[in-house]
């Protein structure tokens, strides 16, 4: 039976897995208020993960086309700057859409429409 728009009104289907991990939409974030990109150090110093960790959530964005990866000098030190790509500021644009349909649809669930989110405009009826 084909899948209507109406059949599974929470499948959150545009929350992109790749996003979704705690590790990566902490890097996501931070790069979204930066477009012209954060310092490796800057990067793990926000987020607080491990040079091993940082490099592998990267790669992971990296592959997925939302992250750039720019190694490089600055005097003769090795400077890595990480950004949004124009995909990946889109896509986790369009996640967040999602992410905030999903509080408000919990919000309701909970009859806790009158919540500070509602106030912020986030869980407008």
């Amino acid at each position: 039976m084909p899948k209507t728009e109406n059949s599974a009104p929470f499948s959150y289907d545009g929350l992109d897995r790749v996003i979704h991990e705690k590790a990566r939409l902490g890097l996501l974030t931070s790069l979204m208020g930066h477009p012209k990109g954060l310092a490796f150090a800057d990067l793990k110093q926000l987020c607080g993960l491990t040079d091993g960790n940082l490099s592998r959530h990267l790669q992971v964005l990296q592959e997925a086309g939302l992250v750039e990866v720019t190694k490089g000098y600055e005097g003769n030190r090795p400077h890595t700057t990480c950004r949004l790509t124009k995909t990946g500021r889109r896509r986790f644009l369009d996640y967040l859409t999602v992410l905030e349909g999903l509080v408000r649809d919990a919000a309701k669930a909970a009859g806790r429409e009158d919540t500070p989110l509602s106030r912020l405009g986030i869980l407008q009826t």
